[in-house]
């Protein structure tokens, strides 16, 4: 019953680019895919088959978003990031901050560039207002099958092991 309700919640929507959005040349954007009001998809991304993109979903550079993934609103992948099939990014999701890096140099601390990337497995989904951060070096990995609860915050350099379920209330980060 629920699944049905939810089919009404969240309709199929139709393929195509709404007007507003801003897609940058060099994008690829699978014929069956939709990009929603006020998106942004920068240069090099690759939008897969029946992809959504919902208002306000921006895209970085190099992104790559699996088939039959849904990105709600205000949803951000940033450049270099890559996210899996049938994974689900609800409101306000963020995968590729800034990892927090910082070394203690001369009494001070310094920022430590965090250049590496973040890796959404297939068959993922995470929660409202998460983080993911991207990697000093290498990935930051979300595992396949992994669940994501609201107001996580994943550090950066973690690796998610397969069919984790991670939830606020148990405050895990780093």
């Amino acid at each position: 019953v629920c699944a049905r309700l939810e089919r009404q919640l969240w309709p199929t929507p139709v393929p195509g680019v709404h007007a507003s959005a801003v897609i940058a040349e060099g994008a690829r954007i699978a014929r069956s895919a939709t990009v929603g009001p006020l998106c942004v998809v920068e240069a090099g991304v690759e939008i897969g088959e029946r992809v959504h993109l919902q208002a306000q979903v921006f895209v970085g550079r190099n992104g790559v978003i699996g088939e039959d993934s849904w990105l709600m609103p205000g949803a951000i992948v940033t450049a270099e990031c890559k996210v899996g099939r049938r994974v689900r990014l609800y409101p306000g999701v963020v995968v590729g901050g800034d990892g927090f890096g910082y070394e203690f140099v001369q009494g001070r601390h310094e920022r430590v560039p965090q250049v590496g990337g973040v890796l959404v497995e297939d068959d993922v989904e995470i929660g409202a207002n998460t983080t993911l951060d991207r990697a000093r070096f290498g990935c930051t990995i979300v595992g396949e099958g992994t669940k994501i609860d609201n107001l996580v915050q994943i550090a950066h350099n973690v690796r998610i092991v397969r069919h984790c379920i991670l939830c606020a209330q148990v405050g895990i980060s780093g």
